[in-house]
């Protein structure tokens, strides 16, 4: 399933949204606007790990019927006094591969990027691609013990970034 920690990306920098008001019709916001289907449950407590960086996100207020994140009504976009046992968690009803990982924004869009990050999704070690336009280019990092870290480049070549922009689902 595409299920994980919700992080958003503001100002070039990653970040939680704290589950205080964190619901069903929040994560419902969170899988349409990754393509990832309805909304099976809104997991409290960093479910799916904490995550680390600014909380920039907290008491969220959501219809259920918003197409993105940015739109709903929450107490501004800031570092929010909550810590990362609340970090808030969706979980989907479509799968990893049906580009649930992450979507950046459109152009003219001023929406931060919003991502899923599935600490628990089966099929090896999370990864992602930061610092660069899209999500299909940037540096490699990957997620492990509950932390993202970067991957030392000895003995590194074009066969194991195949393997890494296959994993995205970026050919």
């Amino acid at each position: 399933r595409c299920a994980g920690r919700v992080e958003v990306q503001h100002g070039g920098h990653w970040g939680t949204v704290c589950d205080d008001d964190w619901g069903l019709p929040d994560a419902a916001v969170v899988c349409r606007q990754l393509g990832c289907g309805a909304a099976l449950a809104a997991p409290p407590g960093a479910w799916f790990g904490e995550g680390s960086g600014p909380i920039w996100l907290n008491g969220l207020w959501c219809r259920g019927t918003e197409e993105r994140l940015a739109l709903c009504r929450h107490r501004g976009w800031r570092p929010h006094v909550c810590s990362h046992e609340e970090d808030a968690s969706a979980v989907c009803s479509g799968h990893a591969r049906a580009r649930c990982a992450q979507i950046p924004p459109t152009h003219g869009s001023p929406g931060p990027v919003l991502a899923l990050t599935p600490a628990s999704l089966p099929g090896g070690p999370t990864v992602r691609l930061v610092g660069a336009a899209g999500r299909c280019a940037g540096r490699l990092e990957i997620f492990h013990a509950g932390h993202w870290g970067t991957v030392c480049d000895d003995l590194w070549g074009l066969p194991d970034a195949e393997v890494v922009c296959r994993q995205l689902g970026c050919g």
